[in-house]
């Protein structure tokens, strides 16, 4: 369930983002009185959406991703090949010869993520699992399509995409157990990127403890996603909130918008050691058009604690 914006893709997708790396971004206290205002000019920031619709959004959450992924297919995000860039781990990962990396890619959308790092990564096994049934279909038959590639190429040419290198299967990660899927403790690394963001407040820690489940003691989650004061939230009318920092979309799929400290508290109730938690802005470049909007998300590492 990779995070989508119907107003603006995520990053690296269709547009460019200038090499402007920001680390943090205003306090808390001028973000909220900068949202006020916001809420001013959209109608009143304290106007919500009805607890009906909400109940019936929460409802049909995997549905509307399901049609998300319908009318986009593979086509709406490009692979993410930044995510070795932005992350040491990944890019670690890819030249390690004599050890196999274990990852769980949780929310995997279509595969923008895994594809990349399969293709480049000398030893690493990858659990992929996703909220939508449509979105893992999709991976399925990328990898038959890049598999059925490969062996025109010649036999014994496609190292990267068997399934001794590639478990797909569908989750929901806030009700369904991965260790049904993936070893309970046998996980290196697990990656939320553009996830978190798409799941109901109230079930965020549902979801990392689940996660927390299969890691192995000392082992990582690498996560990216929507910062508070981001274009995209800006941009949200105020007939569209959920929730402080939570918001619908036309095509229904909802979208939160993290604050450190919230991230913080979410992951340490969770099982979880802070390493690393900070703002990125970037400059969001859309030449056709003509527009150069700031985009804030937030990027972390967290370990689990050894018990």
């Amino acid at each position: 369930m990779a995070a989508a914006n119907s107003e603006s893709s995520s990053p690296n997708d269709n547009v460019t983002l200038c090499d402007q790396d920001q680390s943090g971004v205003e306090d808390e206290v001028s973000q909220q009185s900068v949202f006020k205002q916001v809420g001013e000019k959209n109608g009143g920031e304290d106007t919500l959406v009805s607890t009906f619709k909400q109940m019936k959004l929460e409802k049909e959450a995997q549905k509307n991703w399901d049609l998300f992924y319908k009318r986009n297919t593979t086509n709406f995000f490009k692979d993410r090949h930044w995510t070795s860039r932005e992350f040491d781990e990944l890019a670690t990962c890819r030249q390690c010869e004599s050890q196999k990396l274990v990852l769980l890619e949780a929310g995997c959308g279509v595969g923008n993520c895994i594809f990349p790092l399969l293709e480049d990564g000398r030893d690493i096994f990858v659990y992929a699992c996703d909220f939508s049934p449509r979105a893992v279909d999709f991976v399925k038959v990328r990898f038959h399509g890049k598999n059925a590639r490969k062996a025109e190429s010649g036999p014994g040419k496609n190292p990267q995409f068997c399934p001794e290198r590639c478990a797909v299967f569908q989750c929901d990660l806030t009700r369904d157990d991965l260790r049904d899927n993936v070893p309970e403790g046998s996980v290196d690394l697990a990656t939320l990127i553009f996830v978190l963001s798409a799941i109901h407040p109230d079930k965020m820690a549902s979801a990392l403890r689940n996660v927390h489940g299969v890691l192995k003691s000392g082992g990582a989650v690498l996560f990216r996603d929507y910062g508070v004061r981001d274009h995209a939230m800006r941009r949200f009318k105020a007939s569209s909130k959920l929730a402080e920092n939570f918001y619908v979309r036309q095509d229904g799929t909802r979208s939160y918008f993290f604050s450190k400290d919230f991230l913080a508290a979410l992951f340490s109730e969770a099982g979880f050691h802070c390493v690393s938690n900070e703002y990125v802005r970037r400059e969001t470049v859309n030449k056709k058009e003509g527009l150069c909007v700031d985009r804030v998300f937030l990027q972390s590492k967290f370990v689990k604690i050894p018990s």
